[in-house]
Order: structure tokens, then C-alpha cells, then sequence
């Protein structure tokens, strides 16, 4: 026993760290490496250890030993041997199995014993062509995707070394100096996270995800990624207003003309050298019977490399397609690396392990993002709705809680504290936000609004000519509202922690004067929504992030009543 122990393992590998430990800040950093935030309880924070963390890690240049000796001198109790057990099983896993190429030949290479294991998998026969020896079998190239997919959901990673068609050429350059006029060169960190995922051309390059905060240049990264490889281009994004910050950057920080960068819209289906389109048309069909007749984008050009704008948001179709181009350079680019669904293992195994990760604290201390304020504010249910909310369903519950009416005088408190400052007003239920417009006299954004009025609101807003966006989830995308100082959410999509993070993303921008923004969150006191609240917030805290819980002032108070600091 360690009476001084942050944390407490348990035979699962779930850990607690014991947040009020003087040492829990250091610990936190280095348990990240290979655990993922899933809970948080008073000074509790729960952490789980899974194969996909712990390979996540062993990628980065840890090793199963190492793991196990940074869990065993902060337990403040023994390692249980289960746990202990798990962790060198997976370690051991790790580099068992690897694929290269042999002229068109695709190869599973690996330990005989472990290469045995799955001989009588059912999905394995029937893309073998032959097993050459007991250490070399050939696999049909077509299914180099579903194999690696099938195997790490199998617990057994496969290093893919069997390198990339290099595709159309493309002649393109990063430019000195912008169109505009101004000065341009990478960051010493886009430098970097650019040099670990092409690494120099060899195989063990040329796949992977770039994980960096809104705000740092993600699209900057894929741009100088695009110009070292210099290949026909495919990139993919989250909606049109994103498509066409894309090109922007494109036309304005290369040599590419605009005769070579297309957009694939519903509009305009151009299909240039570098191609952007949305993942919205790709997965686009008219009933669940018919084909995705836009999913042939994938094979219009002999693409040299795809890039994969917010990768967290990737569809199943989209997935399915990618195990099929497998021997297509791919990128993804995120600022959470985080989906609801479990689908992680999929964007590992199809897309390419994390190549690059740096933290929304680390960014925030070299000024290249914002420095934001986060806060809970804890509001009561009316007298009026009590009797409602308590005999209504679970998620009956849940909207009732999120449509409290008494958080707009919360809105409006919020926006008289910080008047003079760009804000967002974001929320889930149309309902609640038209009320929300209404009452602020601003105009409301939501899925609905045409995408030239969103373009006019967004000017607008930049501009000053409104200081107040009210916003549904379409706030969650890549949107480019740098002036953003302050965001009110409403509401949100019950315990999205990758949900919570996009929207904090919106501030994050650097600010002129004191780089200063304030995020809050309004949650219904004693009700349902203060359970979502603390798993949304997960994300933040991994990223060194605390949250101020306050309660809404009464309606004769100038100020919030009361304040604690909470994890």
C-alpha cells in the first residue's frame, strides 16, 4: 500500500485519480499518454486503460514496461495482476504483425504462433492467396483495409508497411508570401506535425491523424502536407462554408490556380487536382435502398493522398470506402480525437495511428490560441415545470432540464457582463433558440439557413453589425468566427465530451489585447443535465481545463451568488 498514491487501479484497468493529490496534475499529464477520460465524480476523475490507448502510447515510444512502473509507483494500492496482466498481453501484441509489399504482392508478416492464432478465423480465409511460410502469408490487396480493421478488433495491431501508390503528380509549392501581401511560413509545430506523418516518403509515412486545437492552422497542416507530396488531392470536410475555407487557404498559401482546386457541390461538381467536397454529399442518397452515387469521387482521379478534415466526424459509408483505398496516402485532422459511437478503433486501423497531438494548454501557453475561461452555472428549475419534470420519461426529462426557461436571464446577465464582446448563443432545440433569438433581438443560424445567408451572418458578425449569433449544432463544424469572445451553451447533445470541445473550439482563436474568452454552460440544477454536464466536460479537463461552478444570481442581484472551483 502507497498512502501517497494519486491513483487507484483496478482489475479492469479502469483508474481514479485522486484529483486533490498535490501530484495529480503530473500524474494526469502522463496517464493521457496511454488512458482516456471518461467520468468525473467530486475529486474523482475516472480513466480507462483499452488496447487502442495503450498501442496509441507504445506508437509514441512507450513500452508495456514503462506503463506498468508509472501505474505501480502512483496506486495507492497494489497493482492488481489482472490488470498488470492485460497490459503486457496488449504490449506484447504490439509490432506481431506487420504488411509489406513485394511487387504487386501484398504480405502479412509476422510471429508464427500469433499468425497461427488467427489462421481459423472465419473472415481471415478468404483473403489469403497463399501461406508462403509460417512467418509470410500473401493476402489479396483489395481487403488490406477490412484485415487491418478485423485484427485490431481482434487485439492484434497490424504495422502497415507496405507503402502508397504515389498517384497523379501535381506541381505546387508553398508560397512565401500570401496573395494578400503578408509573410508566410510554418510554425515550428505544423513543421513538425507535417515531418511525422510523411516521414520523409518511407513506408512507415504517408498515414496517419494530426490532432491540434481549433485555431493553431489544422487546415495549414493539411496545405503543407498537400505540397510535400505533391499528388493529385482529395480532401474531405465537414460542410460548405469549411469546402470553402479550403480553397481559400489553397489559392492564397500555394502555387495552385484556381483552375486547379475545385469544389464538388451540389452546385458545381468539379473534379480539378485538388478536389474538396463535403461529407454530407458523399454519404448522400435518395432512400436506404439506393447507391451513394457520389461516392465515385473516390475513384475519378489517380489520387496521390486524401485528407480527412474532422476526422471525429467520419460516416460509416465513408469508413467502408476508405478500407478500399488503402494504398492511398491519408490524413486526418482533428482537434478531438474523440467519437461517442467507439468507432476510434476504426479511425486508427483505416485512417493511420496519431502521428501528431498537441494540447490545448500547451497551445494556449505559446499564444498561439486563446487563453479561455471555462464555467458551469448551475440554474434552477422553475416551481411551475417541477411536478412535470418529475413524472415525465428519462428523455423527456433531459429536454424538459435543457429548455429551463430561466436560463435566458442568465443569457442576458452574461451578455451585460461582457458587453462589447463578440458572443455565441448555442443551443439543441429549435425551440429554445428561436425564443433565444427573440428575446436578444439576434439573428438565428441554424441547419435551415441557406447557405448565403449563413455567409452574410458570419460577415456580419465579423464586421460588428451583430455582436449576437444565436447558433444550433451547425456551430459544432468548422466555422471561421474569430472574433468570437464569448459562447453561452444552452443546451447541448447529452454528454458529448467531442460536442463540448467544438464549441469551446469556436473561441479559441487568438483575441487582439489580452487574448482573453469565456465559455459558459448553463445546466438545470438537481435535474439529469448535471450528469451530462460532467462527462461533456471530460475532454476540456484532459486538456488541463477546470470549470468554475456558479449559480445564476436572483433577479435583484448584479452578480452570481455564489462560486467554487470544481475539477
Amino acid at each position: 500500500m502507497n498512502p501517497d498514491g494519486t491513483m487507484i487501479v483496478q482489475a479492469d484497468l479502469t483508474v481514479l485519480l485522486d484529483e486533490k493529490h498535490p501530484a495529480s496534475t503530473e500524474a494526469r499529464e502522463q496517464l493521457l499518454a496511454f488512458a482516456e477520460a471518461t467520468k468525473r465524480a467530486g475529486s474523482m476523475h475516472t480513466y480507462r486503460i483499452t488496447p487502442m490507448t495503450l498501442w496509441q502510447a507504445l506508437g509514441a515510444g512507450w513500452s508495456g514496461e514503462d506503463v506498468i512502473a508509472f501505474l505501480k509507483k502512483n496506486a495507492r494500492y497494489s497493482l492488481p495482476l489482472q490488470a498488470e496482466a492485460s497490459v503486457r498481453i496488449w504490449s506484447s501484441r504490439y509490432g506481431k504483425l506487420r504488411l509489406a509489399a513485394e511487387g504487386d504482392a501484398l504480405l502479412l508478416c509476422g510471429d508464427p504462433d500469433t499468425l497461427q492464432s488467427i489462421q481459423d478465423k472465419d473472415f481471415i480465409r478468404g483473403w489469403v492467396v497463399s501461406i508462403r511460410t509460417e512467418s509470410e502469408w500473401e493476402i489479396r490487396p483489395d481487403c488490406r483495409g477490412s484485415l487491418k480493421l478485423e485484427l485490431a478488433r481482434l487485439g492484434y495491431p497490424v504495422m502497415d508497411h507496405a507503402g502508397y501508390h504515389a498517384g497523379e503528380a501535381l506541381q505546387v509549392q508553398l508560397r512565401e508570401q500570401t496573395r494578400s501581401g503578408a509573410v508566410f511560413s510554418l510554425r515550428d509545430y505544423q513543421k513538425q506535425a507535417v515531418e511525422q506523418f510523411t516521414k520523409d516518403g518511407t513506408a512507415q509515412g504517408g498515414s496517419g491523424v494530426v490532432v491540434l486545437p481549433c485555431g493553431t492552422g489544422k487546415t495549414i497542416v493539411g496545405v503543407a502536407a498537400l505540397a510535400s507530396i505533391g499528388a493529385a488531392t482529395l480532401i474531405l470536410t465537414s460542410s460548405r462554408t469549411s469546402a470553402q475555407q479550403w480553397r481559400d487557404e489553397l489559392l492564397d498559401k500555394t502555387t495552385l490556380s484556381e483552375a486547379e482546386v475545385g469544389l464538388y457541390s451540389g452546385r458545381s461538381k468539379e473534379v480539378k487536382p485538388v478536389t474538396i467536397a463535403t461529407y454530407q454529399l458523399l454519404t448522400y442518397r435518395k432512400s436506404k435502398l439506393d447507391d451513394f452515387k457520389h461516392m465515385g469521387l473516390f475513384n475519378e482521379r489517380d489520387w496521390g493522398l486524401i485528407i480527412y478534415d474532422e476526422v471525429h466526424l467520419l460516416p460509416a459509408p465513408v469508413f467502408r470506402m476508405t478500407a478500399t483505398i488503402q494504398a492511398t496516402r491519408r490524413l486526418g485532422l482533428t482537434a478531438t480525437l474523440v467519437r461517442e459511437d467507439g468507432c476510434a478503433e476504426d479511425v486508427y486501423s483505416l485512417i493511420g495511428p496519431k502521428q501528431y497531438d498537441m494540447h490545448w494548454k500547451r497551445a494556449e501557453e505559446g499564444s498561439y490560441i486563446a487563453s479561455v475561461s471555462c464555467a458551469e452555472i448551475r440554474v434552477p428549475l422553475p416551481a411551475s415545470h417541477e411536478h412535470t419534470y418529475t413524472s415525465a420519461s428519462a428523455r423527456a426529462k433531459l429536454r424538459i432540464a435543457a429548455e429551463n426557461p430561466n436560463k435566458l436571464p442568465v443569457v442576458r446577465h452574461l451578455l451585460q457582463k461582457h458587453k462589447g464582446k463578440p458572443a455565441l448563443v448555442i443551443g439543441q432545440y429549435l425551440k429554445q433558440l428561436k425564443e433565444a433569438a427573440s428575446e436578444l433581438d439576434a439573428p438565428l443560424l441554424t441547419g435551415e439557413t441557406p447557405h448565403e445567408e449563413r455567409l452574410r451572418l458570419y460577415d456580419a458578425f465579423r464586421s460588428g453589425i451583430h455582436p449576437v449569433l444565436v447558433v444550433s449544432k451547425v456551430a459544432n463544424l468548422a466555422i471561421d468566427l474569430p472574433d468570437a469572445a464569448l459562447a453561452i451553451q444552452l443546451s447541448g447533445s447529452f454528454g458529448s465530451r467531442q460536442e463540448e470541445a467544438q464549441r469551446v473550439g469556436r473561441l479559441l482563436r487568438p483575441k487582439p489585447g489580452s487574448n482573453e474568452a469565456w465559455f459558459y454552460t448553463l445546466v438545470t440544477e438537481g435535474t439529469k443535465e448535471t450528469e451530462f454536464a460532467l462527462k461533456r466536460q471530460m475532454f476540456m479537463l484532459e486538456q488541463g481545463y477546470g470549470y468554475t461552478q456558479l449559480e445564476a444570481p436572483a433577479e435583484d442581484e448584479n452578480e452570481f451568488a455564489k462560486e467554487a472551483i470544481s475539477g
